[in-house]
């Protein structure tokens, strides 16, 4: 740490941190080369060459990288098929994508893990009729609210499908702005268990973002029809600079890609604009990169649990997903935080993070992200808005020796405000 200025007992802990962390390491270097060895088969067995890393233009007929790209990441997932898409703006865009190709009006969703991440509550037009929402397209929204423990309530889950048919059952698998447990693969299978026992014909779909290439399968492996995620999350490793995927059953890729684009014509058009040899080098990373995200996460928790604050999930525990919360307790805490980890950043590390009313959420947030890609939160970035607990959600890192660097930048900051 001699290139910063940094507390002596932050470095002390430090020592004490990194040796009692690296039997954890262990098994997600573990996991992370599983699934490197898997995408790597999978290039390998689509015959993947130069010509698949050239652009298109205009239509973008015949686009040989665009669609050997599917292939991998269907091969990838467990899935049928898939799109893979520069042009999706966010995840939040890529899974409203899905929703509009498989909902019709007069359908109903359901919800079963709560209230969703706080973008999406637009897209479903929970609170009011946003123009263009699916309310506005008459598609009935429902939900199962999470049980006292923060885990899906199976007995009222059952209920709420017995009471009548919604066409897409939804699972959200990470716990967004909520304190709520991530889902690990298992018991997303339990819950598509329970589905398919009691409404077989309902659409299983799943927002899988910030727990791909997190465990060894995906949930379309144990019983989900379709999931969708970023491309500046996991899959993207820290290299694609836009888009977002969706996988599944393949009747449900066709219909999301006449959503994409447009009825008759569907996944056959799309220009990559030389955007696919990031995209493919991106995916090919992200195992390896999820590692480093997820190293960075188990040492945030046992740095801060040994400063006295609750970290979830703890440093100890199985995790569903590469963001773990640190309950800090006031804003002061909150923002000082931010800053700290912002000045521990590659890019805009001079930039002073302030809350703000950012647009899809109904509180300020405040964000501290330093990234090659904007919003990019597989790199090191932490957010939060300004409401109890005052938790700050962090995800990502591209190298863990960089992003450890951040987090104690973080504590720094805490300490020097005096707030530790």
């Amino acid at each position: 740490m001699s290139h910063f200025d940094i507390n002596e007992r932050l470095i002390s802990l430090d020592k004490k941190v990194t040796e009692q962390i690296l039997p954890y390491f262990s098994e997600i270097e573990r996991i992370a080369e599983y699934n490197t060895t898997k995408v790597l088969a999978a290039f390998i067995h689509n015959r993947v060459s130069e010509a698949h890393l050239s652009a298109s233009t205009g239509y973008g007929y015949g686009d040989i990288g665009r669609d050997t790209l599917d292939k991998i990441v269907a091969e990838c997932f467990g899935a049928e098929d898939a799109l893979v898409r520069h042009s999706f703006a966010s995840g939040t865009h890529t899974l409203t994508v899905a929703l509009f190709g498989i909902l019709r009006p007069g359908d109903k969703v359901l919800v079963i893990t709560g209230r969703p991440y706080d973008t999406i509550v637009g897209v479903f037009g929970i609170d009011k009729k946003n123009d263009g929402s699916l309310a506005d397209f008459g598609v009935e929204y429902a939900q199962v609210d999470l049980k006292a423990d923060g885990k899906p309530d199976k007995e009222a889950i059952t209920d709420k499908l017995k009471s009548g048919f919604y066409k897409t059952v939804y699972i959200q698998r990470s716990k967004g702005y909520s304190l709520r447990p991530s889902l690990s693969v298992k018991e997303i299978g339990e819950l598509c268990d329970i589905v398919k026992k009691h409404s077989p014909d309902s659409v299983i779909m799943v927002d899988n973002c910030y727990g791909e290439f997190v465990e060894e399968t995906e949930p379309v492996e144990v019983g989900a029809d379709i999931i969708a995620g970023s491309l500046i999350k996991n899959p993207g490793g820290g290299i694609a600079p836009c888009g977002g995927y969706i996988a599944g059953k393949k009747k449900y890729i066709e219909m999301c890609a006449n959503r994409m684009t447009c009825a008759g014509v569907g996944r056959e058009v799309g220009a990559t604009l030389g955007h696919n040899r990031e995209l493919y080098m991106g995916f090919f990373s992200a195992p390896h990169t999820v590692g480093e995200a997820l190293k960075t996460a188990v040492y945030t928790s046992a740095l801060f649990e040994m400063l006295g604050y609750e970290c979830l999930p703890g440093y100890k525990e199985k995790r569903a997903d590469i963001i773990e919360t640190v309950i800090l307790k006031s804003p002061q805490a909150l923002i000082s935080f931010c800053k700290g980890l912002q000045s521990g950043s590659p890019i805009d590390s001079f930039v002073v993070p302030e809350p703000w009313d950012m647009p899809g959420y109904d509180d300020k947030v405040i964000m501290a992200a330093g990234a090659f890609t904007l919003g990019a939160s597989i790199e090191l970035s932490a957010d939060g808005p300004l409401r109890e607990p005052f938790a700050a959600w962090l995800q990502g890192g591209l190298n863990f020796h960089s992003a450890k660097t951040g987090i104690l930048l973080a504590a720094n900051s805490m300490i020097n405000q005096g707030i530790i």
